[in-house]
């Protein structure tokens, strides 16, 4: 059994491996390449690999910023991530997976990482954090290394057969439509509004997502006086099914803001036939995840940010 840094020509071993061993989150190779290999934070000598007669069993993958994520944001010089690791399944017991784990966050140590997360590293995560129902050994394994959790975000889906728009949410756009207030798509000029809006007062992935975006259309800003909230479908890897981007201005909530941008993107996802809505992360207790479980979402799986800091 050797372990080494990811060479060319691992690829195709180790989209094979990962489909063996995280059964519940198959990959492709198209998105080990956009996202992994073609990421401009990749770096070979942290994409560690197990391989036994010139197979990959088991890989961490250990990263960390060698460009801003956006404009205006820095390297983040005191952290790393790790956003995936695995063994395959007759290789499991032996001590492999801590192996892999520890030369990860040598790897990152050793470059003055002095946090790494598991697994919400932007803009390329395969999940938010370990699901610990799905993948019990690996949810044992960090504890085990030093990570503890900082958060438990929630994924959700909602059907979207059958799906109208209730009368009160048309009630309440009525209202506010009255009131001055617009939610339509983006015409291209206000898109570099949207992207300062979105980065600033969010996330600066949301505002390089919507910077990526091909269609307007997929896309509703709440407006009056300004951009005052948007909502999303399709923004990554494509997936028109997949929910978000969305946000309110803070100034502007309790206005019902959201639960309007909310039903306009499901009637529009409804308008290009699809069958459900779904996204990987929430607060299941903070008021977006209220505002979903009323609009009909439910939880389909739970997952934990972990952190190591120091050394353990």
């Amino acid at each position: 059994m050797l372990t080494r840094a990811f060479a060319p020509g691992d690829e195709r071993s180790l989209v094979a491996a990962w489909n063996r061993s995280l059964t519940h989150d198959p990959t492709t190779a198209a998105w080990f390449r956009d996202c992994v290999l073609l990421d401009p934070n990749f770096d070979p000598g942290g994409l560690h690999v197990a391989q036994v007669d010139g197979q990959v069993i088991g890989c961490a993958y250990a990263v960390r910023r060698l460009v801003p994520l956006a404009r205006g944001t820095d390297l983040e010089p005191e952290a790393g991530w790790i956003p995936f690791f695995f063994v395959v399944p007759e290789h499991r017991g032996s001590g492999l997976g801590r192996r892999l784990l520890r030369e990860a966050l040598d790897f990152l140590r050793e470059r003055g990482r002095t946090r790494v997360d598991f697994a919400s590293y932007t803009p390329n995560y395969v999940l938010p954090g370990v699901d610990a129902r799905t993948y019990p050994e690996a949810w044992r394994l960090l504890g085990e290394m030093g990570f503890t959790t900082l958060y438990s975000p929630v994924a959700m889906d909602r059907t979207l057969v059958g799906y109208a728009a209730p009368g009160e949410v048309r009630e309440l756009r009525a209202k506010r439509e009255s009131e001055g207030y617009a939610f339509r798509a983006p015409a291209d000029g206000e898109l570099p509004a949207l992207i300062r809006f979105a980065a600033d007062l969010f996330n600066p992935d949301w505002g390089e997502a919507i910077r990526k975006f091909q269609d307007n259309g997929r896309l509703v800003v709440a407006v009056r006086e300004g951009i005052v909230g948007f909502a999303a479908f399709g923004a990554y890897r494509g997936i028109p099914e997949r929910f978000g981007p969305f946000g309110v201005d803070p100034g502007e909530r309790g206005t019902g803001l959201g639960k309007i941008l909310l039903h306009e993107t499901m009637t529009r996802m409804r308008a290009e036939g699809l069958h459900s809505s779904w996204f990987l992360w929430t607060g299941e207790d903070s008021p977006a995840g209220h505002l979903y479980t009323r609009a009909g979402y439910e939880v389909t799986r739970r997952f934990h940010v972990m952190r190591w800091q120091g050394d353990h």
